[in-house]
């Protein structure tokens, strides 16, 4: 019995033993990071499956630990020193071989890793180059003018800038090329490598500042054309406005001081002819660089000063020769004065004289012969003022000949009062004739009347006639009185009519008077009422108020057009009245726009002010009873029901983003409002608008902590449900981590540091950038790890898994941006180890949260991951030990304690040794942790 134990010890001794060496082997073979890339990818692909073979060496050595127990349990015990020092050996080099397999593979695919990074890095960069190689291929195109050249130089500096910044890039993918070139040794990462990609950088940045120089030139010399042709209109402005000073009655320089100022200016021609010939000249230079476009704005802006130069030169000459001609014929024109005073004494005279003419006895009861005499006079003073028409319009003419003439305002004066006078006199002579006219209508009328009924008792004593006159000379004296009588009734209704369109004219002009006045005194009033309207109210209730007074108004405004259109009619042939009522209606239209255009604005600024007073009253309504709900379940909180809390929470929540729009155009319309109401009304407004926004953010507040408090009820429930193998921290401080991604470096070690300062700042920025991104990347690890080991028994489950994996992939850029801002900060030596140790640490994150996604998202709800399948089988294996050492607790105990001691040993060696490491004092299941930097 005896010897068939010791026989089955060691015939798994050498098991074991030929297992690890086969092994051992196969890792020396693949253990080389040279050569190309698919040899580096099938030695990656060997290592995996060689690690996959853990599990077999792990059986084997449970079964030369199961074998050693039963030889222990029977062998005496000067036996069992021999036997434990077998079996110390066998688990030392099995810690060996596993830790020969992770650091082999480990260490090919972190090469495998860095040499991807590199060549997504070198793609990115040919990708950047090859768009700007085509960029800076055409050649430059011709533009318009200056503007649009300084565009075209500006855009071509920023081309130029974006190769400037790409040159730290490309240094430091040169320095990772040739960090992997030392470690790979294949040629598309060796020195000729690194000498093309910055040849060919090179190349891009020469034709870039090329393009830049021929830009500014080009440039250069359109802003010296540009500026000589300000300066020229500036001279050409100067000239304008002084010749300008010289014409026209506004001046008040005397014609020598005129001719004297045109000599002056004349001297300035030749100067600016030579500045023209000069902007020409570097007009041709300009316009080869020019569109033609361009060129012919150019060619016609030269020839439009050109143009204006000789305009102002025949402008100079025609003045001039008129103010010579104006000083030669100054004695002819003070000649025509003298000639027009008199002419106009003459005539002013012969007005008097008019003036002076019996026009003023009443005419009311003169008699027929009086009234014969008044209307001969009047019509010949009629006919001797149209005799002076000729005279007027002569006087007319020779003052428009005149008026060039200084100093001759009185005589201006003067005649324009003749001519008003003599037009007065004539409009007065009209109208009494007119008047005259009209009483001598009255008078014939009664005139007529009077012969009427004579001739009619003529023609009833025809016997009488017949015996006075005989037969035949009665008849025809009847003929005569009958055809008498008609002419009569003919001329009867002539005067009829011609008085009844008197007493019509005087009518209408009485009627106009009444009618006209309290029209004109109601629109004045409506003028006022709606400029006091047009105030800004306080509140709803008076804009609403202010809108019935505006339609209020604008009914009446309504009501005073038809007014004004029914009194049209009265005012048919009357030019003045006619005048009257249009300005009356030019002004009532002017009215109702302006009132319409009130009304307008009224009724915006209400419907305004309702709807903003309905959202604010909806908004703050959901803020209430949000607040109110967040409360109950901050009350009722429990660990049991913190997933059904949560949903509740997240569904309450998911209307957050609709009610954040819905605050943002609130707070616009508010605005809106604020404008179109009183400083007392603005101020109300803005007071609600503040109140809403404190709401706003206690709400957010109150919805931040219960969020928080539910997740850490659910994180300290899975802490107790996983048990002892997986205990997870949070490791996040409390005032967040002091890593800006922007802006690394504090700013008051920007200035005013000395260079030891300033090297010793850097020392300490890069240190405490290194421990915050060691413990952000800790906490980040410890979330990968916790969703890994989440179970997913629904697709909710799924989804909530998929979408904090989503979460993590999210914070990747972040994190390497600011691993990278390590990267610009580590010292010149020093250091190295724990930076090349937290880079693999990175990729190695970076790595796991890749497979972790892909492998996450092909299991299905219900299904165990791979990790928990992993640690399901390794449960099982162990399970036949728990049986064997239930069988026999002593033993069990006795060889526990044994191991632990022999696993303690290793301690006293140096810090990162993997015998440390790797032994029972730090984990009760065998696993690696390693601390240092990566294998080579």
């Amino acid at each position: 019995m005896m010897q068939q134990l010791q026989g089955d010890f060691d015939r798994s001794v050498d098991d074991a033993q030929a297992w690890m060496k086969e092994v051992q082997e196969q890792l020396q073979i693949n253990d080389n990071t040279q050569g190309p890339r698919a040899a580096l990818e099938a030695r990656l692909r060997e290592t995996e499956k060689i690690c996959q073979l853990e599990p077999e060496g792990r059986v084997k050595v449970e079964l030369v630990l199961r074998a050693a127990e039963a030889l222990l349990s029977s062998c005496h015990e000067g036996q069992k020193p021999e036997i434990l020092t077998r079996l110390r050996d066998i688990k030392a080099q099995w810690e060996e071989t596993v830790t020969y397999m992770t650091h082999c593979h480990s260490r090919i695919e972190w090469v495998w890793l860095h040499w991807s990074e590199y060549l997504m890095a070198r793609d990115e960069f040919y990708r950047w180059f090859q768009k700007m190689v085509v960029t800076l291929e055409p050649p430059v195109e011709l533009q318009l003018g200056l503007k649009e050249k300084q565009w075209q130089l500006s855009h071509a500096q920023v081309l130029l800038h974006s190769v400037d910044n790409q040159e730290v890039l490309l240094d430091r993918l040169l320095e990772e090329a040739g960090s992997l070139f030392n470690r790979i040794g294949d040629p598309s990462v060796d020195e000729d490598a690194q000498k093309r990609m910055k040849a060919e950088y090179n190349a891009v940045k020469a034709r870039a500042q090329d393009r830049v120089n021929l830009l500014a030139q080009v440039t250069q010399e359109h802003e010296q054309y540009q500026e000589g042709v300000d300066e020229f209109q500036l001279w050409l402005k100067a000239v304008v406005e002084k010749v300008h000073s010289c014409l026209g009655r506004n001046c008040k320089l005397t014609t020598e001081l005129r001719l004297s100022s045109l000599q002056d200016i004349a001297k300035d021609f030749p100067r600016g002819e030579r500045s023209l010939n000069r902007l020409e000249e570097q007009a041709a230079g300009v316009i080869k660089s020019t569109s033609p476009l361009g060129a012919e704005k150019i060619l016609g802006e030269l020839e439009e000063m050109r143009k204006v130069l000789e305009k102002l030169r025949v402008l100079w000459e025609e003045e001039e020769g008129r103010l010579q001609g104006l000083l030669q014929s100054r004695g002819a024109c003070e000649q025509q004065i003298q000639q027009l005073e008199a002419e106009l004494g003459v005539f002013r005279k012969g007005l008097q004289r008019l003036a002076q003419e019996g026009l003023e006895p009443s005419v009311k009861t003169a008699t027929e012969d009086e009234l014969v005499a008044h209307w001969r006079l009047c019509s010949g003073t009629r006919a001797a003022l149209a005799s002076e028409e000729p005279r007027v319009a002569r006087l007319q003419t020779q003052l428009k000949e005149l008026v060039t003439f200084p100093d001759l305002q009185p005589l201006s004066d003067g005649v324009v009062a003749a001519i008003q006078e003599y037009q007065s006199t004539w409009k007065t002579e009209q109208n009494y004739c007119e008047l005259q006219a009209s009483l001598g209508c009255r008078a014939a009328l009664s005139e007529s009347s009077r012969l009427k009924e004579q001739m009619a008792m003529l023609q009833l004593k025809t016997d009488l006639l017949g015996s006075v006159f005989g037969q035949e000379k009665a008849a025809t004296l009847l003929e005569q009185v009958a055809s008498s009588v008609r002419d009569r009734d003919l001329l009867h209704n002539s005067l009829l009519q011609r008085k009844s369109k008197l007493q019509s004219l005087l009518a209408q002009h009485k009627d106009f008077g009444m009618a006209f006045d309290p029209l004109q005194r109601k629109l004045l009033d409506l003028q006022a009422r709606s400029q006091a309207e047009k105030g800004l109210q306080r509140d709803l209730p008076g804009k609403q108020a202010q809108l019935l007074r505006s339609q209020g108004l604008q009914e009446e405004g309504l009501d005073l057009g038809a007014q004004i259109e029914a009194m049209k009619p009265l005012i048919r042939g009357n030019t003045n009245h006619q005048h009257k009522v249009d300005q009356l209606s030019s002004d009532h239209q002017a009215l109702q726009r302006s009132l319409e255009d009130l009304m307008d604005r009224c009724q915006e600024s209400v419907q305004e002010h309702c709807t903003f007073n309905h959202r604010l009253l909806e908004l703050q309504q959901w803020v209430t009873m949000a607040m109110q709900m967040l409360e109950s379940h901050q009350r009722e909180v429990h660990p049991r029901d913190a997933e059904s809390q949560e949903a509740g929470v997240e569904r309450l929540l998911a209307e957050v983003p609709e009610k954040e729009v819905q605050l943002s155009l609130l707070q616009a319309l508010g605005q809106l409002v604020m404008k179109k109401s009183s400083p007392e009304g603005a101020a109300v407004v803005q007071e609600e608008l503040r109140e809403l926004m404190e709401s706003w953010q206690a709400l957010q507040l109150r919805e931040e902590s219960l969020l928080s408090l539910i997740r850490d009820q659910q994180l300290q429930r899975m802490e107790v449900d996983s048990g002892k193998k997986l205990v997870f921290t949070n490791n996040i401080p409390k005032e967040g981590f002091l890593i800006n991604p922007l802006d690394p470096l504090p700013r008051r070690r920007r200035h005013d540091a000395n260079p030891q300062e300033e090297v010793h700042g850097l020392h300490e920025d890069f240190s405490r950038l290194l421990r915050d991104f060691e413990q952000w990347l800790q906490v980040e690890n410890s979330k990968l790890v916790r969703i890994i080991a989440m179970r997913t028994a629904t697709a909710k489950d799924l989804r909530i898994r998929k979408t904090k994996l989503q979460e993590l992939e999210a914070r990747i850029p972040e994190g390497q941006h600011l691993f990278e801002n390590l990267l610009h900060l580590r010292p010149a030596r020093g250091l190295s180890n724990d930076l090349e140790d937290l880079r693999y640490r990175w990729m190695l994150y970076k790595s796991k949260l890749k497979d972790s996604g892909h492998l996450l998202t092909q299991s299905s709800p219900g299904e165990l991951t791979g990790f928990q399948k992993s640690r399901r089988r390794r449960w099982r294996v162990c399970s036949l030990l728990r049986k064997a050492c239930r069988v026999a607790l002593p033993l069990q105990l006795l060889l526990l304690l044994l191991l632990l001691l022999i696993f303690l040993l290793p301690a006293g060696e140096e810090e990162r040794s993997c015998a440390l490491a790797n032994n029972f004092a730090r984990s009760f299941a065998l696993m690696l942790r390693y601390d240092g930097p990566p294998p080579t």
